[in-house]
């Protein structure tokens, strides 16, 4: 005999369609069922409902206004939604209170009316900072830490790693002799030779380079920089722009391989280590490695 009714969960087979739906009523033998999202029709696999949902449009809107209960089939509408009724949720909360805005210039502009910015305090001074940056700064100033920091040439009492760069990059130390920015790359760089925090470069910078200005780049109104048209008011001006850092290219990195920071001085490199914005060494390791690490006794890896 044929049978064409089946139970839906087990293997028995029926000769009407009312005896299989008995049996599968009485022993709750139903197979599993997909709804639409949208009218009461159900079906025997997910792929039946949602194809019927495509067909008919019935899919349930998944995108919800911030703030009412309306919702939406695409961002496009929800977003269009938010913006014709100023449905968005404030996304600037005050530091001190629960109060949020929609705009950063509201935030502060009451955290300014009623002193509402979170305060970082040091203990030893009594001093109150905006941010934990300024108080981290702060904290690992001279006021605080004293000059514990000395040249190696000339013995200078320097706060940081980052000031004994700057000092001997900027020619100011009396018995380093030619010690500039360029010749401290040439000699980290050739000790560096897996690149932990030297850029690789097709020549080592000509430290006997430098770029001077003349009459020529007046524009008829100021003397203009032929790299980035920014304007002065005198050649001088502009002379010192260009022995500046603006137009150097980048001979460092963060050793941190999670950290993108690139940077045309050794000191900018101490700077942004020191402060401990991408975590990958305390401020008092700097300070202990950096006068063996100039000299040459101190490998680069031990920053790490």
């Amino acid at each position: 005999m044929y049978y064409d009714n089946e139970c839906e969960t087990c293997d028995r087979e029926f000769g009407s369609q009312q005896a299989a739906i008995q049996h599968m009523d009485a022993l709750d033998h139903w197979g599993p069922r997909f709804g639409c999202d949208a009218c009461d029709r159900e079906f025997l696999t997910r792929r039946s409902a949602e194809q019927h949902m495509d067909d008919t449009g019935h899919w349930e809107p998944q995108f919800e206004c911030e703030t009412c209960d309306k919702r939406f089939h695409t961002q496009r509408s929800v977003e269009q939604h938010m913006d014709d009724t100023g449905h968005r949720e404030p996304q600037f909360e005050c530091e001190v209170c629960d109060r949020r805005f929609r705009s950063e210039l509201s935030a502060n502009q009451h955290m300014s009316a009623l002193d509402h910015y979170k305060q970082y305090h040091c203990r030893d001074c009594a001093k109150s900072f905006r941010n934990e940056n300024a108080l981290r700064m702060h904290l690992n100033s001279s006021t605080h830490r004293g000059r514990t920091v000395a040249c190696p040439f000339c013995k200078t009492a320097l706060t940081s790693a980052s000031g004994l760069s700057h000092h001997l990059e900027s020619g100011s130390c009396p018995r380093a002799g030619n010690s500039n920015h360029r010749t401290i790359f040439q000699a980290i760089s050739q000790r560096d030779c897996g690149g932990l925090i030297t850029n690789k470069l097709l020549t080592y910078p000509d430290s006997g380079t430098q770029n001077i200005a003349t009459g020529a780049t007046w524009n008829g109104f100021n003397y203009e920089c032929y790299l980035c048209h920014r304007e002065f008011r005198n050649l001088q001006g502009l002379n010192q722009h260009l022995s500046s850092p603006a137009h150097s290219e980048k001979l460092y990195h963060c050793p941190n391989s999670d950290c993108t920071g690139q940077f045309v001085r050794l000191a900018s490199l101490f700077n942004h280590l020191e402060s401990e914005s991408c975590n990958f060494v305390r401020f008092e390791r700097v300070q202990k490695h950096v006068h063996d690490f100039i000299t040459g006794r101190q490998k680069l890896i031990g920053f790490g």
